[in-house]
C-alpha cells in the first residue's frame, strides 16, 4: 500500500455518515449543557394525571452527541423512505404516560429522544439500555440496539421491525 492510500475506518457507513456530517454532526461533538437542559425539562413535567418522564444515561448521552440536528437521509431509501428526524427530546414532553406505557411492557424505562419530521408525526424515543424506538399512529417500531443502528435505519430507510405483544 503506497504512504498516501489509507483506509480511514469510520464509525457509521458511508451514506449515515455523509448525512450527519450534512447536519453538523462530527465525531467527538458533545453539547452536555443543551442535554441537561433537556434532562431538567423533562425532569420537571408531569402530566395533568401525574405521569413523569425517566431520565437516564443512555438518553443524555444521545442528545449529547445529536441533540439539535435535523438529519435528512439521501437517495430513495433501501427499504421505504428515508426518515428525516430532529433529535429533541421535548417533541415527548407531553407523551409521558406513553412512553412509561411502552417501558412497562417492554420491562425498561423509555425517555423521548426527538421525532420523525417527514410527516409521518412519529416520536423517537430511547430506552435505559439504549434501545431506540419509534412510536406513530400505526403502532410501535424497533429502530435497533443503539443509536448508531437506529439513525442508520431511519437515514438509510431500511424497514424496521414492528413491537408485538405476541410471540
Amino acid at each position: 500500500m503506497r504512504a498516501f492510500e489509507r483506509t480511514v475506518a469510520t464509525r457509521f457507513p458511508v451514506a449515515v455518515d455523509a448525512a450527519l456530517r450534512e447536519a453538523g454532526w462530527l465525531p467527538g461533538r458533545w453539547d452536555i449543557k443543551q442535554a441537561e437542559i433537556w434532562a431538567d425539562a423533562l425532569r420537571a413535567y408531569a402530566s395533568p394525571a401525574g405521569h413523569r418522564h425517566t431520565v437516564f444515561p443512555a438518553a443524555v448521552e444521545a442528545w449529547a452527541e445529536f441533540g439539535g440536528l435535523h438529519i435528512k437521509g439521501p437517495g430513495p431509501g433501501r427499504h421505504i423512505a428515508p426518515t428525516p428526524l430532529l433529535v429533541d427530546p421535548m417533541h415527548g414532553l407531553h407523551l409521558a404516560r406513553t412512553l412509561a406505557d411502552l417501558g412497562r411492557a417492554l420491562e425498561t424505562e423509555i425517555c423521548p429522544l426527538g421525532a420523525e419530521t417527514g410527516g409521518a408525526g412519529a416520536v423517537l424515543a430511547i430506552d435505559s439500555g439504549g434501545r431506540v424506538y419509534s412510536l406513530d399512529h400505526t403502532g410501535d417500531w424497533y429502530l435497533g440496539q443503539n443509536i448508531d443502528q437506529a439513525l442508520a435505519r431511519l437515514i438509510t430507510g431500511t424497514r424496521p421491525a414492528r413491537l408485538s405483544t405476541s410471540d
